[in-house]
């Protein structure tokens, strides 16, 4: 075929705005795959720091910990299979931070205002972002399982036997997708408007990971009123919820204001999920002169 005909064939059949934004999409998304992966240090702080704290304060707070009112009576708890599902939620969030950061980095590139100017549409930079994002996410989240049974081989945790079915360890994966997508989205929001890496970490020390630590991730809060009221009004709160309700299907965790059920979790985590995506897009498609600085 000469370049002639293919020409000709191009302008017969132009991309449409669909395929054009799909393209757009699956080349962002793999230039922040093929990032991630060149950064090693990325890779092991991603792993290593909710590895840390995992065992370090699984270790340390054993001990002192009360079972939670929502375990039904004559069940067993230890705090390290209480933690899981948060320090599951810290992988997600810490995972959501470093990818959506990496818009600052691409705005004093100029590589930013390059695709806000090319015909590529608008939609398909926040696509690129969420999905390579949760992408990376949810992966690292199934390294940190994978690698349980050798933390706890090597007498630095326990067994935790999370894994009872294939339509259990599905449902798993689709809440992990789920609350992966939101927290990328809410990072996203979150960046986008800011042009100084050291003023994100500020946020972010202020307002995410209190936003995790108020989520029944690290202490159950049901001792007093007015922290059980932060944890209900918590988005994150039902994520990390519903996270543990699938993770821990034999132990019927009784429904309380800290705990909530799953019908409720589930919707709660999706609604946020769209909220913040479609916050995403309307942020994305403002057009002001912050976009292009």
């Amino acid at each position: 075929m000469s370049a002639t005909s293919v020409i000709d064939t191009e302008k017969e059949n132009p991309p449409t705005a669909k395929s054009s934004t799909w393209v757009a999409t699956g080349t962002l998304v793999r230039r922040e795959l093929v990032r991630f992966l060149r950064q090693r240090s990325r890779v092991v702080g991603a792993l290593g720091q909710p590895i840390i704290f995992w065992i370090l304060f699984g270790a340390g707070l054993q001990g002192s910990f009360k079972t939670p009112s929502w375990v039904p009576d004559g069940a067993t708890l230890s705090y390290q299979e209480y933690f899981l599902p948060g320090i599951i939620a810290l992988i997600l969030l810490n995972t959501a931070i470093f990818s959506t950061v990496s818009i600052i980095e691409d705005r004093r590139e100029g590589f930013l205002q390059g695709v806000l100017v090319s015909p590529a549409p608008r939609l398909a930079i926040v696509l690129g972002k969420l999905i390579g994002g949760t992408l990376l996410a949810v992966g690292q989240v199934l390294i940190f399982l994978a690698l349980g049974p050798l933390i706890a081989w090597i007498g630095l945790a326990p067994a935790i036997p999370w894994l009872h079915s294939f339509p259990q360890a599905l449902a798993v994966l689709c809440f992990l997708t789920t609350m992966a997508l939101s927290m990328t989205a809410l990072g996203y929001i979150v960046v986008w408007p800011m042009s100084s890496t050291q003023g994100f970490h500020a946020i972010m020390m202020i307002f995410l990971t209190p936003m995790w630590l108020l989520s029944g991730a690290f202490f159950p809060g049901d001792g007093s009123v007015w922290l059980s009221w932060i944890i209900r009004l918590n988005p994150m709160t039902y994520g990390v919820a519903g996270l543990r309700r699938l993770m821990s299907p034999h132990l019927d965790l009784a429904v309380t204001p800290t705990m909530p059920g799953m019908p409720l979790s589930v919707a709660v985590s999706i609604a946020f999920g769209l909220v913040c995506v479609g916050a995403a897009v309307v942020q994305t498609h403002s057009r002001n002169s912050r976009n292009v600085q």
